[in-house]
């Protein structure tokens, strides 16, 4: 089988100050694709990026597009930086890092991705304010486990409890209401498991997003979609994405679906894939890889494009 390779981007989380800067000082294209970011958003993006603040960059209707921008500002940069790497074997992104793949795979035109990406921050952020949540990480405990817990908790507790992301192995995201995710967490480490309660406010990838659901759909279904140029593996079914029909279909069950990342890889990984290059901010994803599969090959592309 030939040594293929697969694109990754990252999702909300792992922006920080500074991000992009270095790029943007060395790259023509990674500074255009700031200031057209910058355009399309009526505000200097950029320099929420590059200076902050921090609380002000980690709102979720900034950090979406800030990340996504970042990233296709480093995938834009590599292409121009090295004309002659292969076209890789699939795409795939994180939760939100799935529009920049979509973006990567001509899908989404990138003016698109940015509005849709600030819209929905603004209406996840929505959701929070009206229905308050809370997310952990499970740690040492096997999926399944995992989301028999959850169905546990949310029945003792008469509450949502979900998991939010399947990570990697050992390595699960539960979200929903605090007493759900409280007693989920209170039920891992009986079972042995390590918890952790993650820094947010808003239950992504749950049922407390249904509200937005609706209002979301009718923003995804005015987006034009392409046919994508390079396989996209969906969150969702850890599968390649192929009609535009299953395209925004994922993009909208996504605010209340789980990730199934630890899938995703494997499914990329049985396609003939030996090394992944994780493309934007922070080095979570190629953190993941390395756990479900030791053996495969990972580099990224944040500051440089030395791969």
């Amino acid at each position: 089988m030939a040594h293929l390779t697969a694109y990754l981007f990252p999702g909300q989380g792992s922006q920080g100050v500074g991000m992009g800067q270095a790029l943007a000082h060395r790259s023509e294209e990674a500074r255009r694709t700031f200031a057209e970011a910058d355009r399309i958003l009526g505000f200097p993006l950029s320099d929420l990026c590059f200076r902050g603040p921090v609380e002000v960059l980690t709102e979720t209707s900034n950090a979406q597009p800030a990340i996504l921008t970042t990233s296709i500002a480093a995938l834009r940069a590599l292409q121009a930086a090295r004309p002659n790497l292969p076209q890789p074997a699939f795409l795939a992104g994180h939760s939100l890092g799935e529009y920049s793949a979509l973006v990567a795979a001509g899908v989404l035109r990138f003016s698109d991705a940015v509005r849709l990406t600030r819209v929905r921050g603004e209406l996840m952020a929505r959701a929070g304010e009206r229905s308050p949540g809370s997310m952990a990480a499970i740690l040492g405990i096997d999926d399944d486990q995992v989301a028999a817990i959850c169905t546990r908790a949310a029945s003792e507790t008469a509450s949502v409890v979900q998991v939010a992301n399947y990570n990697s192995p050992g390595q699960v995201v539960i979200s929903g209401e605090k007493v759900g995710v409280d007693r989920a967490m209170e039920l891992a480490k009986e079972s042995r498991g390590r918890t952790r309660l993650l820094a947010v406010s808003i239950a992504a990838h749950s049922a407390l997003m249904a509200s937005i659901a609706d209002e979301f759909s009718d923003h995804v279904a005015d987006t034009p979609l392409a046919r994508p140029e390079v396989p996209v593996i969906g969150n969702l079914s850890a599968k390649p994405l192929s009609s535009f029909e299953q395209i925004r279909d994922e993009l909208v069950r996504q605010l209340t679906g789980s990730v199934r990342w630890t899938e995703s890889v494997r499914t990329m990984i049985e396609g003939g894939v030996k090394s992944f290059v994780e493309i934007g901010p922070g080095s979570v994803l190629t953190g993941l890889v390395k756990r479900i599969a030791p053996e495969v090959e990972t580099a990224n592309v944040a500051e440089s494009v030395d791969i």
